[in-house]
């Protein structure tokens, strides 16, 4: 898709200012002694040194780039103003034929140090720490069995006693009662049959209350 060519007031500015500089780069150039295609080369050599040092300003601002900018325009500005009547074309001082002699030179050492000078450094980012890497999981599983926690035997219930048999009646002493029993082993001995209760106590001659406690005790009838 082509673009339709529109009229530029800037651009028309700057053929116009230009051609009116280069010819006046020309005719002084003529003017030194440079005589024919050596004078159209002085306009050339200057511009271009001109338009070296704006794009190298426009990279990035530097000392040099600054210098040979100012160089390569008051060349420009100089020839524009030594052609307005300023100066005597027809007896070009010495100075200016020296000027105009040695600018090839200086064109060429400033086009070579603009052209082959080192970018200017950018300061490199910061690097980001990186994240420290987050501990992995790690699952644990126990290939042996635990041991069941042991199990406090309860505590033994205690078993109440067997309750005593009341004894009625009044305590017998040992004595009393071994003598009883003596006496009811010999009634059975003689007699062939265990005494009665009614006989002990008739032996013993106690009370009656003793006499069945004894006989209780010796399970008589």
């Amino acid at each position: 898709m082509t673009r339709s060519l529109r009229p530029d007031a800037v651009l028309i500015q700057a053929v116009i200012a230009g051609a009116l500089s280069f010819a006046h780069l020309h005719d002084l150039a003529a003017a030194a002694g440079q005589s024919g295609w050596k004078a159209w080369a002085y306009p050339v050599s200057v511009d271009l040194l001109l338009v070296a040092a704006w794009r190298r300003l426009r990279a990035g601002r530097d000392r040099s780039s600054w210098t040979w900018f100012a160089i390569a325009l008051c060349a420009s500005l100089g020839a524009n103003v030594a052609t307005a009547g300023l100066l005597d074309l027809d007896h070009v001082p010495a100075w200016l034929r020296i000027l105009v002699a040695g600018w090839p030179a200086l064109a060429f050492l400033g086009g070579t140090l603009l052209v082959h000078a080192p970018a200017p450094s950018t300061p490199e980012p910061a690097p980001v720490p990186d994240a420290e890497p987050a501990a992995p999981e790690v699952e644990m599983h126990r290939t042996d069995t635990p041991e069941p926690a042991p199990v406090s035997a309860p505590a033994a219930e205690l078993t109440p006693a067997p309750p005593q048999p009341p004894t009625s009646g009044p305590a017998v002493p040992p004595a009393l009662l071994d003598h009883a029993r003596s006496i009811a082993d010999a009634h059975r001995n003689t007699t062939g049959e265990p005494i009665t209760a009614d006989a002990l106590t008739a032996r013993l001659g106690l009370p009656a209350p003793t006499c069945q406690a004894i006989a209780a005790q010796l399970q008589l009838t």
